[in-house]
């Protein structure tokens, strides 16, 4: 376990560097992958996230700093959102050695909704409430490990899901469920549906969500094993 901040602060920036510019090498571009893997390493060392006594811990901060940058850039993106702002509300208890950061607030686009960007849960709201750190706990942190395996291949993923997903809620609206409105069906085939937050939600033991729109498939799966990876 390291005990000093300031090394553990150094050490994390300097490892994540090199880590990162080797990786960035291979494509042309060592001095950005650098940069990126020493601001996350200085950040989240200084903040004590990794848990270096745990394996998980070790795998997190080498797939942060190698295999899952482009998801980690977006992550320093999010801290520089969050540093704009008066109160983003940093949540100590969440993050340290939990191998995330998490906000109260920070970038949230849709209020009542949490938005995961690399290894930073933003929105997280009140996390005194049980309900609200559970959703962190155990469908946010979902969503930064999906973006550490998957690395450049989940935001690619996860968006193009939400276009063609929101396509076919279109024609789905417009063929079979006028009933509804365009919007709501629209959002449970390219949101809720998307196998990503499904697997989020199914963790987190709240599937299906309140907004999904019924008989649109995928019922809850009946075998839950699978849901319960992280």
């Amino acid at each position: 376990m390291i005990r000093s901040p300031r090394f553990e602060t150094l050490a994390t920036a300097a490892t994540g560097a090199v880590l990162a510019g080797a990786v960035g090498s291979l494509v042309g571009a060592a001095v950005p992958a650098a940069i990126v893997g020493g601001m996350n390493g200085a950040i989240s060392g200084r903040r004590r996230i990794y848990d270096w006594a745990s394996a998980k811990g070790v795998a997190a901060f080498a797939l942060d700093s190698t295999w899952a940058l482009a998801t980690t850039t977006a992550a320093l993106a999010a801290h520089g959102l969050a540093a704009t702002r008066r109160d983003p509300g940093y949540s100590g208890t969440l993050s340290e050695r939990s191998n995330r950061h998490v906000y109260a607030g920070g970038f949230q686009p849709r209020k009542g909704f949490a938005v995961t960007l690399g290894n930073v849960v933003n929105g997280a709201g009140d996390v005194s409430n049980p309900r609200r750190a559970k959703l962190v706990t155990d469908h946010e942190d979902v969503h930064v490990w999906q973006a550490r395996t998957l690395g450049p291949a989940y935001p690619a993923l996860y968006l193009g899901w939400m276009i063609g997903g929101g396509a076919m809620g279109a024609l789905v609206w417009a063929t079979t469920r006028r009933d509804e409105r365009l919007t709501k069906v629209v959002e449970s085939c390219a949101y809720y549906l998307n196998p990503f937050e499904w697997w989020a939600y199914s963790r987190d033991d709240h599937w299906p969500p309140v907004g999904k729109v019924d008989e649109l498939g995928w019922k809850r799966p009946a075998v839950r094993s699978f849901a319960s990876f992280r």
